[in-house]
């Protein structure tokens, strides 16, 4: 029997393990919405009823994924990112709260719970109500919306260190934070780590309005990021290139603390692709992106034994040919559900060159709408598609959404144990 560290290693080197390993919470792209984390610790009896779960990203109400709640389901990697989340203040001082749909959850001390006058719940920057909020869950809503607080932009004034106020040097005590704690999930567990260390993702749309500065300045509004893009390349082009020397130091610094203790780096969350087909041209990506892509992975590849993550929704099969020479080992989350993402044919193109973490169940329609019987019928599908040969670790398409029927969670876990060992079952 492999530890889940080889297991995940093996899968990562296009070999086939004891089984196909299983991520479930290791990234904010690879998690569960805090109402199905409830639903399925209350469905596999790991908690009494009305226990609350810890909103561990609050931007996206992501739930926390136990030590428990990984056995019971056989997961193999453990996540490790900033220890201030996407508001800028830490996941510290629990305290109750009860989300729109009546699910009891514990949040932050600094997370406001206290809705607006039309019902709205808004976050503020580290906490800090004397400043704007920077984001906004609608009433009734699941999620968190960034707020835009876009400055007049003044062209003859722009300033790339106004887009790089988030992109300093690491701190001692972030440094400090990332040692101890891969060390500790190293030594007392035999999980694979994937580690986010951020600033790494040049251009990740969800960053730009930053909803954790208190007054974000330079272009910070999500259309006009964009549109500057290609009318002011060059300033973008100016931003990526100083964030990426900041972020080299930065990773030679983290090497120098935790080594080679993680399986991946988390490189970056920007999304190239939409439901019909990329929304950059090749072209485009190779004139913007790719070279600092390049840059971070080969310093990774150079330097350690990391492998290197690129998150990216959508149809993104025409980009799959820079991904791989830009130099990223995975891929996720695998939406087979776009345009040209047909696994089969993914699998027979670029399958032994680039891992496929996702893919394994599709959270637009057959996990939440399917029945229990389509939920099992489809992951052994992609099964029997994405694990031959390795190069496949089993995740849900980007993360399991709210009020997922609990019979289909079941159904999905389940599928996983049964058909997850090889030689993979073809009936």
């Amino acid at each position: 029997m492999l530890t889940s560290r080889e297991r995940v290693e093996r899968a990562l080197n296009h070999q086939e393990a004891d089984c196909v390993p299983l991520d479930l919470g290791s990234s904010g792209t690879t998690g569960m919405q805090v109402n199905s984390v409830y639903q399925l610790r209350q469905a596999l009896g790991l908690d009494a009823p009305g226990t609350p779960v810890k909103v561990t990203e609050p931007f996206q109400m992501l739930g926390e994924i136990k030590p428990d709640l990984l056995d019971a389901l056989g997961a193999d990697v453990v996540g490790v990112s900033s220890p201030k989340n996407f508001f800028g203040f830490k996941n510290e001082n629990w305290k109750a709260w009860t989300t729109f749909d009546g699910t009891p959850v514990l949040v932050p001390d600094a997370f406001n719970t206290e809705p607006e006058p039309n019902g709205d719940i808004v976050q503020y920057p580290e906490g800090d109500r004397s400043v704007p909020p920077g984001a906004r869950m609608p009433a009734g809503g699941w999620y968190f919306d960034a707020i835009i607080r876009q400055p007049p932009i003044d062209d003859e004034n722009l300033n790339v260190e106004n887009n790089l106020e988030e992109f300093g040097p690491i701190s001692d005590e972030d440094l400090a934070y990332f040692e101890a704690e891969i060390t500790r999930l190293y030594e007392s567990t035999d999980k694979a780590i994937l580690a986010n260390f951020g600033g790494t993702g040049f251009g990740d749309i969800a960053l730009v309005p930053a909803p954790w500065l208190k007054h974000p300045k330079g272009i910070r509004d999500v259309a006009e990021w964009y549109m500057s893009t290609a009318l002011r390349r060059d300033y973008i082009y100016d931003v990526f290139d100083r964030q990426c020397e900041i972020a080299l130091d930065n990773l030679a610094k983290l090497y120098e603390v935790v080594g080679n203790r993680i399986t991946a780096a988390y490189i970056t969350g920007t999304d190239f692709g939409a439901q019909n087909g990329p929304f950059i041209s090749p072209k485009s990506y190779r004139d913007l992106y790719m070279p600092f892509h390049q840059r971070v992975n080969d310093w990774v590849h150079q330097n350690t034994t990391w492998k290197t993550f690129i998150h990216s929704c959508g149809s993104v099969r025409a980009l799959y040919p820079d991904f791989i020479k830009a130099g990223f080992d995975i891929h996720n989350p695998v939406q087979t559900s776009a345009a040209r993402m047909d696994p089969i044919e993914l699998k027979a193109e670029f399958g032994d060159r680039i891992t496929f973490w996702g893919g394994g169940i599709d959270t637009q329609h057959t996990l939440p709408f399917g029945t229990p019987d389509e939920v099992r019928q489809e992951v052994h599908e992609r099964f029997k598609i994405f694990a031959p040969g390795g190069g496949f670790v089993f995740n849900s398409i980007h993360n399991v959404q709210a009020r997922v029927p609990a019979e289909n969670l079941l159904a999905l876990y389940n599928a996983v144990r049964e058909f997850r060992a090889y030689p993979i079952r073809q009936t």
